[in-house]
């Protein structure tokens, strides 16, 4: 289903036939440094990851990650949207590209959209993010869209502390 464009880009939801994007993705070395390793080693895998990733979350929250498409070619280049994540007090945004499209402004682009989509379709009035303490690309992009630091915490599902950041919308 498709969810916003934007200049370049266009955010829809993922579906089956994305598995092997997903598994490149989450395997990236990237994805395994700033956010976790899903252990997500075959198309089947990463078919089961999105069903409990992503899938349920479209028909339960009706939001979630989705998938960033270049309008220009249809090439799918990375996953931006919002999610609700039981250790955080409201949803977040996140990101990740593959690190061939990095680089380009495409994150900044579709987190941009997320951002204006919860907003007004979603009528939030506040998107936390998280990146991982070392992670200067994803602090940077964050500060652009106006997030503010809020210091550090220990969620769960991750081996390291998070920075936490807020943005009143």
């Amino acid at each position: 289903m498709h969810i916003l464009d934007t200049e370049r880009l266009s955010l829809r939801e993922f579906t089956p036939l994305d598995a092997p994007f997903l598994l490149r993705l989450v395997n990236e070395p990237g994805w395994i440094r700033n956010i976790n390793d899903p252990g997500v080693r075959s198309v089947d895998d990463a078919l089961a990851w999105a069903e409990g990733r992503l899938f349920t979350a479209y028909r339960e929250l009706g939001h979630g990650f989705w998938a960033v498409v270049r309008r220009e070619d249809g090439m799918l280049v990375g996953m931006c949207g919002l999610f609700k994540r039981p250790a955080l007090p409201e949803p977040d945004l996140g990101y990740a590209l593959l690190a061939e499209h990095e680089g380009r402004g495409y994150a900044l682009e579709a987190a941009r959209g997320c951002v204006a989509h919860a907003k007004a379709m979603l009528g939030w009035q506040t998107l936390m993010a998280i990146t991982a303490l070392d992670n200067p690309p994803s602090i940077a992009l964050l500060g652009k869209l106006g997030f503010v630091e809020q210091g550090q915490e220990q969620l769960d599902g991750y081996n390291e502390p998070s920075r936490v950041f807020k943005l009143a919308l």
